[in-house]
């Protein structure tokens, strides 16, 4: 991610794939223990070291690619803390962006609160550290994806080297990780370079520029040195002219496909983001958002549906402040495929990002760097993966507890723009009682003839002036204390409403 300014142009006409082996394949075979050592590849899924398929499901937790060489929060958590609140929501998976300076001989790390907490990092170098958050990471249960972010802590690069770290730096250090965790199959993967773009091109064959081949060096050297590990590799910015997100356009794996020396290790990897990273034309199409499965089956969902290869969106955020954007994360989480539905057989996925310091798209912690920002979290509960649910635990409402618990919700009903001939307005429901909430109905009354334009994050009958919105997949599962949200056009203006109630269903 590049969290200053993205500069992405936009794309050409979308082009609509067939979707290959449509057949639900649910985790039947899998149990707590799915994802034990090493993975690796069978056409577009990824399988555990028993053969077992698994979904990747996860978070990026940045920091060690910047200036303070380790990730960020420790001078509010302890890392321990952040981890298992992590494997308490149900992610299963962290992207660890990281730079080459870490790898420099007594790297250390900076702002870390020893006092009371991180207490046995104290005195530890950057990768030092790192070795302490993979172990304890695999102790838990989760998965790392190494991910070569940037050069050295300055800022990204456009192509995989640059004057002061050239292509051998980068492939010995990619090496060295290797060996580092060799043995050890928490790492799972290494995501080779971030965000290739303009320059860098796909199959053009020039050396200097061509990520695809840079990426077949690249990923061979890691494998000859730890053979059991995923190579990631991501896309460029632009293919034959059609622009896109940097790393995000995957058009020229259909030519020119990565190819390694060890079979079943490859997986190709995707960003893409909303408007609060930068506005593309496909966000102001009459269409928007039913066009956007076509922008992403042309630009990487291909790859997928044609049993290619398994499919990771390495990045995806949002600061979720606009409707634009909470239709845009609506509609992507459908693309990627529920987990009840078809299990595995989908497509992979760490959400940008854990971290709240996040400019433009914020994250899952609000800057507390404690508080979880329910409604992000909310949407992605339809694709996160089993194995890794705590599930409800002893206490109030839960197993244990003689007293038994109750579910209840409440909604505030709020209008956040009215023109006259018609409005927009955002309803937030909010789990007040002892027990989550597994779905929800918010019903209420208009006072005059309006009617339901459009709903995001909902669906909803009418009859006459009375309403109900019930939840969507994404957002129906929510937690003691937290809320969830949709919003509603409607016309003509004057939609206040009376008689609002929200029930747990």
């Amino acid at each position: 991610m590049f969290r200053t300014l993205r500069r992405a142009l936009c794309v050409a006409a979308a082009l609509l794939l067939p979707l290959a082996g449509t057949q639900s394949s649910a985790f039947a075979d899998v149990d707590a223990q799915a994802g034990a050592g090493y993975w690796h590849t069978s056409g577009r899924q990824i399988l555990d070291a028993a053969g077992a398929p698994v979904r990747i499901a996860g978070v990026n937790w940045f920091g060690f690619e910047t200036a303070n060489h380790v990730v960020h929060g420790l001078w509010a958590r302890d890392y321990k803390s952040m981890i298992d609140q992590m494997k308490s929501l149900g992610y299963n998976t962290i992207r660890m962006p990281y730079s080459d300076d870490i790898l420099k001989p007594g790297t250390m790390p900076d702002s870390i609160n020893h006092d009371g907490k991180n207490t046995d990092l104290r005195g530890l170098t950057s990768l030092q550290v790192l070795d302490r958050i993979v172990a304890y990471a695999g102790q838990s249960g989760l998965k790392i994806v190494l991910d070569r972010h940037r050069p050295d802590a300055a800022g990204q690069s456009a192509l995989w080297y640059t004057a002061s770290v050239p292509e051998s730096t980068w492939i010995t250090n990619l090496k060295a990780l290797a060996a580092r965790y060799k043995g050890n199959s928490t790492v799972v993967g290494i995501d080779l370079h971030n965000e290739p773009h303009d320059p860098a091109c796909w199959g053009c064959g020039d050396t200097s520029r061509d990520w695809r081949l840079a990426a077949q060096r690249a990923g061979n050297a890691v494998l000859s040195v730890n053979p059991e590990l995923l190579i990631m590799v991501e896309g460029v910015q632009s293919y034959n002219g059609t622009n896109g997100w940097w790393g995000g356009n995957l058009m020229g794996v259909a030519q020119h496909p990565v190819q390694l020396d060890v079979p079943n290790r490859l997986v190709y990897s995707a960003h893409d983001y909303a408007t609060s990273v930068a506005q593309q034309s496909w966000f102001s199409d009459p269409s928007f958002p039913a066009n956007m499965p076509g922008i992403w089956d042309q630009y990487w969902g291909y790859i997928f549906k044609q049993n290619i290869a398994p499919v990771w969106l390495g990045e995806f955020g949002t600061t979720l402040q606009p409707s634009v954007d909470q239709k845009w994360l609506a509609e992507l989480v459908k693309y990627l495929r529920s987990t009840s539905a078809y299990g595995a057989d989908s497509f992979h996925w760490t959400f940008w990002s854990w971290n709240p310091n996040s400019g433009d798209t914020g994250g899952i912690l609000k800057d507390d760097w404690q508080t979880v920002d329910t409604a992000k979290d909310a949407y992605l509960a339809s694709i996160k993966a089993p194995g890794f649910d705590p599930g409800p635990g002893p206490g109030p409402g839960g197993p244990g507890d003689p007293g038994g618990g109750n579910a209840t919700c409440s909604a505030a009903y709020t209008v956040s723009s009215d023109w006259g001939g018609g409005f927009n307005a955002e309803v937030k429901v909010t789990n007040t009682g002892t027990l989550p909430l597994k779905s929800w109905k918010v019903t209420w009354t208009w006072s005059g003839s309006q009617k339901v334009t459009s709903m995001w994050n909902a669906s909803h009958t009418q009859n006459g002036a009375a309403v109900a919105a019930v939840n969507a997949t994404h957002n129906g599962s929510v937690p003691v204390g937290g809320s969830a949200s949709f919003g509603l056009g409607g016309a003509p203006g004057g939609g206040g409403a009376t008689g609002l109630s929200c029930t747990a269903t």
